[in-house]
């Protein structure tokens, strides 16, 4: 089965609207696109080629829609971004121009994608898409880069349908602009107790 791995930036109040550049993403009236800029550093940027490493992805359609002008004519920012795998949820889309990309068009649809043979799954942005899969439970590990910033409005990560579950950290750094970027796996259902008990 293949892991649903979501990879994003995100703000200390969970927004992770347009991240890369003042014109991303506007909707809802958005003004702080671009807002992890002034915190980029050799060390974040180290772990993300890391992250960048090639691998299926499965996108909400705003974001494909985002990605689809851009990627294709700065592939080489993202060696091998023109030749995986971009599964896209759509109930408008059916075909693109860019490559490799196949078009899926319900909840059925994705929970039959975990279960082909292939890579991992990464998931970048794609908001609405992280919600519904929270929802299903498909989720099985997150990249989360933390930045010390609150915005106080935009898209956020996470929602009240979220199913309740805990997560491990395997894998943590804080740069020295203190974005914090860590790696947490899926480790059951939420495990409660007395406050003092070990």
């Amino acid at each position: 089965m293949r892991k649903f791995i979501v990879l994003s930036f995100i703000t200390l109040d969970g927004v992770m609207q347009a991240p890369g550049g003042p014109d991303e993403d506007k909707s809802g009236g958005f003004q702080f696109g671009g807002w992890v800029a002034p915190f980029g550093d050799n060390e974040s940027d180290q772990l993300m080629q890391k992250l960048l490493a090639p691998a299926d992805l499965l996108l909400g359609r705003k974001t494909f829609d985002i990605w689809e002008n851009y990627w294709p004519h700065h592939a080489s920012f993202w060696p091998g971004i023109n030749d995986v795998t971009k599964y896209v949820l759509s109930h408008t889309r059916k075909q693109s121009g860019w490559s490799n990309c196949r078009f899926l068009h319900s909840e059925d649809e994705i929970k039959h994608l975990k279960t082909t043979p292939g890579s991992d799954i990464k998931i970048w942005g794609s908001s609405e898409l992280v919600q519904l899969l929270l929802k299903l439970d498909l989720i099985d590990e997150f990249w989360l880069m933390t930045h010390p910033v609150i915005l106080g409005k935009g898209k956020r990560l996470f929602s009240e349908d979220a199913v309740p579950g805990s997560y491990r950290m395997k894998e943590s750094l804080v740069t020295s602009k203190g974005v914090i970027l860590a790696n947490y796996h899926r480790d059951g259902e939420i495990k409660t107790g007395n406050a003092g008990e070990g």
